[in-house]
């Protein structure tokens, strides 16, 4: 797919683009993941070196991971972006919900064991990521003291806020560790914006702007205000 350059921004505007997008994607990792968890949590998104971090934690742990994700407004670019990855393109994405999409990602290509993938595919918002998440770590077995919750990089932040709202000051509740497996960086080149990181199945560009301003009134400190 032919994906039309977006023209060059002023080095100040990039510097800003970039200081947003490293406080969104929210990081309590510095560089790899040393800490072992008791769960890796994948939240639906169309960010493919996010999923492919989540599936390397519970491959590298040998840990559960719990893949959230319905149908939602979203869903379609998860399936455009499965098209157009060299390996990921044959599997099976029309009228799926994205944890089922992910999960056999992380079963074919990351060898993780059908028994190691919870799928929870009702969820279509982040709170409902959050919410169904939840409700299924308490059915398991083994109770769930560490959880490392993965996310778009745009959303980590807000989903991470989502996870600590709705278990509150639960005492059984897991520590939520956050990692979006790695943070956005735009740079000019001779004539466009393009992504820094040199990584396979990122957003257009322009897509990860709309993302990033989507955030900002939630970024206001505005619960005072009448």
């Amino acid at each position: 797919m032919n994906i039309t350059p977006f023209p060059t921004l002023s080095p100040a505007t990039i510097d800003a683009i970039n200081v947003i997008g490293q406080w969104l994607a929210q990081d309590d990792f510095s560089g790899e993941v040393p800490y072992q968890a008791d769960c890796v949590i994948l939240a639906g998104n169309a960010v493919m070196p996010t999923i492919d971090a989540a599936c390397k934690i519970a491959r590298d742990q040998q840990i559960p991971l719990l893949i959230s994700g319905g149908i939602g407004h979203s869903t379609t670019f998860l399936y455009s972006a499965i098209a157009q990855h060299p390996h990921y393109n044959t599997i099976r994405t029309t009228g799926r919900a994205e944890a089922t999409i992910q999960a056999d990602i992380a079963h074919q290509f990351w060898h993780i064991p059908h028994e190691k993938i919870w799928i929870e595919d009702q969820s279509t918002n982040c709170g409902e990521n959050a919410r169904f998440s939840i409700a299924l770590l308490n059915q398991a077995v083994e109770r769930v003291h560490t959880a490392i919750v993965v996310q778009d990089p745009t959303m980590q932040r807000r989903t991470m806020a989502t996870f600590r709202r709705m278990t509150g000051d639960n005492p059984d509740a897991p520590r939520w560790l956050s990692y979006p497996g790695f943070v956005p960086q735009l740079g000019n080149n001779a004539d466009s914006v393009i992504f820094i990181n040199q990584l396979q199945g990122l957003w257009p560009v322009e897509r990860y702007l709309s993302l990033l301003t989507g955030e900002l009134p939630r970024l206001r400190d505005d619960s005072d205000v009448r």
